[in-house]
């Protein structure tokens, strides 16, 4: 009976946790491991022109939409895109609108193709992920310059040359009574882009005009995402009232109109962002810091699995002959944690550490500063892992001691179960008698473990999130931290570390729960298979320092 029980608190205990971690990833919008997820189509079509207003601009935002007339016609992306160099990005410009349509980072290695850049904006027949300004409200008979608006590039360089420290890149537009001015400044070392925008009133009325940011995607999860592991994608808004509120894909989806949506629409503080594994664009007003004029925010779907996010800042009265200007940052790049948090206020959190952040911050702190002592991010995360086991090592010693206890005395358990097998009442008292006596806690090896699972669990998230291990080479054959190892030596290391484990624990005495221990470090240790290389050495670290206590506990206790 004791075992039947033991096997069920065992089976109980396990569900919990699976369906712990399920709730858990899809309260941070996560899918849900037991409901097909769904499947978007791959072909992204471009840009809708709609009849009204910009596509995905907040018609909400316009003061009086009445009044807003039909847009300047659109046509096929420009064929006269401009491309510009620095010692970190290369981008590409497109005359409407002065839009950003493709941004490759150089350095940046694919997590597909190593022999390629990451590319992270673009704008092609299966991908669309832009990043576009312009102007909406009332204007001189028509709307206001927006995206889709040729501009002319003025002439200048186009490539970051040797000895200067910015590049900038002029656009202008000039007609319907305004004139419209857009310049980006490239700076070298950064990936951060100045943009800064002037409208002048040419025409014989006062303008109403809002200045809009706007960054448009596919729903797609990006290209060599893991099915073993998610990770978010998707808009995100972060407002000193509300904090950082993802928008995932699936909540825009089912809005239904007039509904709110679950970030906040206006504020005079935040920013937006477009959020995927490692990397993150997001629109920041102001140059020094953040613009505290007042915006709105919106997310919506624009199109066949098109979606899009905006902010848009009113800018009062214009006068015939005045003008007004706007300044913002534009971040695209990898999430570098404190390069982020000199950016803006809580940009940092695009890095989805989930619901454990309050632990997995202070753990990267930890390891970034391990990384800064050892110089390698592998030594680092063996450094954390023996940094963790010391400051649990009594929690630890007290779970392994119980288990050596019970391995113990698994042979006279054994013995009186087959002795009093018909007399279940009997056997569970002396089983019980059995542990008063060698003093053993049945559950004393399980309970230390739960206290210490919340940490393991910020580690994992710490280390999948962590950016700066992209291409972060250990030792010998990991040459990148972030991508499986190559020819699998980890995991099958890892495996046999885990069979050596369970050979060290008790053996339960049922037959069936018995060989169940040993399939189940063979079945973790495959999922590791296609985890990327540092959280596999991680766990083995963890697994070779918790033999190396349990070996010297049993050997205390005279345990073979």
């Amino acid at each position: 009976m004791s075992d039947i029980r033991r096997t069920l608190l065992w089976v109980v205990f396990t569900m919990s946790l699976v369906m712990l971690w399920d709730g858990w990833s899809k309260f941070n919008g996560r899918p849900s491991m037991f409901e097909p997820p769904a499947v978007e189509p791959v072909k992204v079509a471009q840009p809708v022109v709609p009849s009204a207003v910009p596509a995905s601009l907040p018609s909400a935002a316009v003061d009086n939409p009445s009044t807003v007339a039909t847009p300047v016609p659109a046509t096929l992306p420009s064929a006269n895109k401009v491309t510009v160099s620095t010692d970190v990005l290369q981008a590409t410009l497109d005359p409407r609108g002065g839009a950003l349509v493709r941004l490759e980072l150089l350095g940046q290695r694919d997590a597909v193709d190593p022999t390629r850049n990451v590319v992270l904006l673009d704008q092609s027949a299966t991908r669309l992920y832009t990043a576009e300004t312009g102007w909406i409200g009332e204007g001189s008979g028509g709307i206001l310059p927006n995206q889709f608006t040729t501009m002319e590039i003025q002439p200048g360089p186009l490539e970051l040359v040797e000895g200067a420290n910015d590049l900038k890149v002029r656009f202008v537009y000039t007609g319907a009574g305004v004139q419209w001015q857009k310049t980006y400044t490239f700076k070298r070392g950064e990936f951060v882009i100045d943009v800064h925008q002037e409208l002048t009133n040419q025409s014989a009325q006062a303008l109403s005009p809002q200045v809009y940011f706007q960054l448009q995607r596919d729903g797609n999860p990006p290209e060599g995402e893991s099915s073993m592991y998610y990770t978010f994608t998707g808009p995100a808004v972060y407002t000193e009232a509300a904090k950082f509120t993802k928008v995932p894909f699936k909540d825009i989806d089912q809005r239904q109109p007039g509904e709110k949506p679950s970030h906040d629409v206006d504020a005079n503080n935040g920013w937006i962002a477009m959020v995927q594994h490692y990397f993150a664009s997001a629109w920041l007003l102001g140059l020094e810091g953040d613009d505290t004029r007042p915006r709105r925010y919106e997310t919506k779907k624009v199109g066949n699995n098109q979606y899009a996010i905006s902010m848009t800042v009113p800018m009062g009265a214009l006068a015939p002959g005045a003008a007004t200007s706007m300044s913002a940052r534009l971040f695209a790049g990898p999430q570098i944690e404190y390069e982020l948090e000199k950016l803006a206020t809580g940009l940092e959190l695009v890095r989805d550490y989930g619901i454990l952040t309050i632990l997995s911050k202070p753990l990267f702190w930890l390891l970034n500063e391990l990384y800064q002592l050892l110089g390698n991010w592998g030594w680092a995360i063996v450094a954390l892992v023996v940094v963790l086991k010391i400051a649990f090592y009594g929690l630890n010693a007290k779970a392994y001691r119980s288990m050596g206890k019970m391995k113990s005395v698994a042979p006279r358990i054994t013995e009186m179960r087959e002795r009093l097998k018909d007399n279940p009442q009997q056997m569970q008292q002396e089983m019980m008698r059995i542990y008063r006596e060698e003093k053993i806690n049945p559950i004393g090896g399980c309970l230390p473990m739960l206290i210490q699972m919340p940490f393991f669990f910020a580690l994992y998230s710490t280390l999948l999130a962590s950016a700066e291990m992209r291409g972060a080479p250990w030792l010998g054959w990991i040459t990148d931290l972030c991508v499986p190892d190559p020819y699998y030596i980890l995991p099958v290391i890892m495996a046999a570390t885990g069979l050596l484990q369970t050979w060290l624990n008790p053996t339960p005495p049922d037959p069936l729960q018995a060989k169940m221990m040993w399939i189940m470090p063979l079945a973790f240790s495959a999922m590791f298979f296609v985890f990327p290389a540092g959280l596999v050495l991680y766990w083995l670290t963890n697994n070779v320092l918790s033999i190396a206590q349990q070996y010297l506990i049993n050997k205390q206790l005279g345990i073979q």
